[in-house]
């Protein structure tokens, strides 16, 4: 072996030198981002490098490719995505949207095909690794792309079978991904008993979990109208990860602004139409400062790891709950309360520290002082209710100091109550 491992190193060293980049392989822990290519008509390289440089520098090791078959700009915007992140050593790999979308087995393969030697592909065991969204009606057609790719890394999202039902196809995949990232209708918080199911049902085989900030869509033209409770989620699902410590990690998601789930700035060209009502200037980036953090304690297995460096992330609605109707927006997917009994009006706050803090926010000049209700590690988890002020909001640790958009009691302009939330770096 030691003969063939030595010739694997010349030869890697050869390729690197003739400027060929390999397949990025997958070894230990990682962490993806769901990227959205169906927003990206027109995309320019640059952009595409910009979003690869933020995910880099959050810890995010690549980008699940959500890809739909019918979208005529693919061609263009997945060769851009897998040239830009081989030159920056950032892994990428197909989700094929399989709920908004039909495919055939030869549509399939022949982007596997395309890409899979890719400079940026991830590859599990030398095969490339690949997932969907949804799709279990095609589970059988799993065999011949295999057959005629060489064979996969197959995690697809399943979830609409439950943990269950993924059990009973586990000789068609290498691991499973749980798109469940957010508390079920009528639920305030999430708990891991679905993770936990998971990782039993797979026997040993890939666990993808998901990871998401937060959920609000309010899009009339495709029947979505609901808000998921996610006070706390930011906070709730990486303590989660650091208990189950998942093989894989997807953060949903990059940039699906309809869903109020990204944890990017907005661009306005990848806004829905009707979404920029309640996401255009509801900023999202600073629930990144603390991935470098979270991403460091999963890979390591322990949340004992040194700290990137100090700060906080706030995020908050900016009207309360019940300063004018809903929408008709309701409590969680499939459920039929309003979403206002589904969140409270309050700034939450994870902060980054060595030692416990006490943190003071401020709302139109009226300031209170509060310690963590809760902790893991290094990430102190804190709530500040509204308490009927009004105004500009300024959070304040260790002498520094951010203020974000006011929190105001005007109803908004579309008549009722946006429940997205702008999030703000201290």
């Amino acid at each position: 072996m030691r003969l063939n491992i030595a010739a694997a190193a010349m030869l890697l060293a050869r390729t690197a030198m003739a400027g060929v980049a390999m397949p990025r392989q997958g070894t230990g822990r990682q962490v993806f981002a769901h990227y959205m290519v169906g927003l990206t008509s027109g995309q320019s390289q640059d952009q595409w490098q910009t979003d690869i440089t933020q995910a880099k520098s959050a810890g995010i090791d690549g980008f699940a490719l959500n890809v739909g078959s019918a979208d005529s700009w693919n061609a263009q915007q997945l060769q851009l995505a897998y040239d830009t992140a081989a030159s920056n050593g950032f892994s990428l790999f197909l989700s094929f949207d399989m709920a908004a979308s039909s495919w055939s087995v030869d549509q399939v393969v022949q982007l596997v095909n395309q890409y899979k030697d890719s400079g940026s592909q991830l590859k599990v065991n030398g095969k490339p690794f690949v997932s969907t969204f949804e799709g279990p009606a095609w589970a059988d057609n799993w065999a011949s792309v295999r057959s005629q790719t060489g064979d996969i890394f197959l995690v697809p999202d399943w979830s609409s079978l439950g943990a269950a039902g993924v059990g009973g196809k586990l000789t068609q995949i290498d691991g499973a991904f749980n798109w469940g990232a957010w508390p079920n209708a009528n639920e305030y918080t999430i708990n891991d008993g679905n993770d936990v199911a998971y990782k039993s049902t797979l026997q040993g085989k890939a666990y993808m979990m998901g990871v998401s900030p937060y959920f609000y869509t309010d899009l009339p033209q495709y029947s979505k109208n609901w808000y998921s409770s996610s006070d706390s989620l930011w906070y709730d699902r990486w303590k989660q990860v650091l208990d189950i410590l998942p093989e894989y990690i997807e953060i949903i998601t990059w940039n699906d602004y309809g869903e109020s789930s990204y944890i990017n700035d907005p661009i306005a060209a990848q806004i829905v139409s009707g979404a920029e009502t309640y996401v255009n200037g509801f900023a999202h980036s600073a629930f990144r400062f603390v991935l470098p953090y979270f991403i460091s304690a999963y890979k390591a297995g322990t949340a004992d790891v040194s700290l990137p460096s100090g700060g906080a992330v706030a995020w908050y609605r900016t009207t309360p709950a019940s300063v004018c109707g809903d929408g008709g927006t309701v409590w969680g997917q499939g459920g039929s309360a309003s979403a206002a009994g589904g969140t409270k009006d309050v700034i939450s706050v994870i902060a980054l520290s060595d030692s416990p803090k006490d943190i003071t926010v401020s709302i139109g000049g009226s300031s209170q002082t509060v310690s963590a209700s809760s902790s893991v590690g290094k990430a102190y988890f804190y709530q500040v209710p509204f308490g009927g002020f009004s105004g500009a909001v300024t959070v304040t640790l260790d002498g520094k100091s951010t203020t974000g958009p006011e929190i105001t009691s005007a109803c908004p302009s579309t008549g009722h109550v946006n429940f997205n939330a702008v999030a703000i770096q201290v």
